[in-house]
């Protein structure tokens, strides 16, 4: 048993390094490889979302509204990311990606750390109160200390703990999603870690809504990095 815990690990790692250079050199090289990362990634999501969508057990009218909900939602990201790599720079896409890793960090140690109640036990037995609070701090610090370097001006900069909730959110709606459909993953794209909405969760409604600040003048730059 302790051998094949240690494997999964061993594989979860590997696909973890895998996905963060991938997205580490799409992010840095902009344009194009940014742009296909963007699209491809959008639309494995958009297939796991519908297929999830289709297992749940729901009405018709709430099961209509989900379908529509998966486009607006995924493509929103898209655009908002897009926005702010090419329009404020690698430092301020930094910023939107290091509140979602750093509340994703900060909720997982707090909640091993503190323990406590359970946030939404029918949902996700495992979140923890405990857990919500530290991925918030711990998005707080991120956008505070990137924030800075960036140039991040027209948002306050204390934004990341609002960031830290609404990523949990995301993370909870896509919890709710899974156990209406009654599945573990969202699929079995990424080796150890399931699929890929399984992983940019949190990210998508951040995204959607810094991308829209920032489209309309809210989220601007001293000077793009």
């Amino acid at each position: 048993m302790a051998t094949a815990a240690k494997s999964d690990l061993g594989l979860r790692i590997v696909s973890a390094l895998v996905l963060f250079a991938i997205a580490g050199a799409a992010l840095w090289f902009g344009g194009f490889a940014f742009a296909l990362l963007l699209l491809v990634g959008g639309a494995l999501v958009l297939v796991e979302w519908f297929a999830l969508v289709r297992a749940m057990a729901l009405g018709s009218g709430a099961r209509g509204a989900l379908m529509i909900a998966g486009p607006f939602l995924v493509l929103g990201a898209i655009a908002g990311l897009w926005f702010i790599r090419e329009r404020l720079g690698v430092s301020a896409a930094l910023w939107v990606f290091g509140m979602v890793w750093a509340t994703d960090i900060g909720a997982y140690f707090a909640g091993r750390a503190f323990g406590g109640a359970r946030l939404a036990p029918k949902i996700s037995p495992s979140k923890t109160w405990s857990g919500l609070i530290g991925g918030m701090v711990a998005a707080l610090i991120a956008s505070a200390t990137i924030g800075d370097r960036a140039g991040i001006i027209g948002v306050p900069l204390w934004i990341g703990l609002f960031m830290g909730l609404l990523s949990q959110l995301g993370d909870l709606g896509e919890s709710w999603m899974k156990r209406r459909a009654g599945v573990k993953d969202s699929g079995k794209l990424i080796p150890g870690h399931g699929g890929l909405f399984d992983r940019v969760d949190g990210l998508l409604p951040v995204a959607l809504l810094l991308g829209a600040l920032a489209l309309f003048g809210h989220v601007t730059v001293r000077a793009a990095i």
